[in-house]
């Protein structure tokens, strides 16, 4: 089972982006999904960008993992 948190790409850098995850700040690869922009929403797993997301899906998905937060 793997795990991909949701997270949005605030800079990039050659291949690689900055991530933000919810505050945090975490460099990310764009090898796999080299589409990627600025601004997008995206799920990233091991440090590689996985997936773009429609930015609607990417807020729901970040306010998914607020609540579950509080929940834990």
């Amino acid at each position: 089972m793997c795990l991909a948190i949701t997270g949005k790409i605030t800079e990039i850098k050659d291949e690689s982006a900055v991530i933000d995850f919810d505050g945090v700040l975490k460099e990310a690869t764009l090898t796999l999904c080299p589409q990627a922009k600025t601004g997008d929403y995206v799920l990233v797993h091991a440090g590689f960008v996985i997936q773009t997301l429609q930015e609607d899906e990417g807020l729901e998905l970040v306010r998914l993992n607020r609540e579950l937060k509080e929940i834990l």
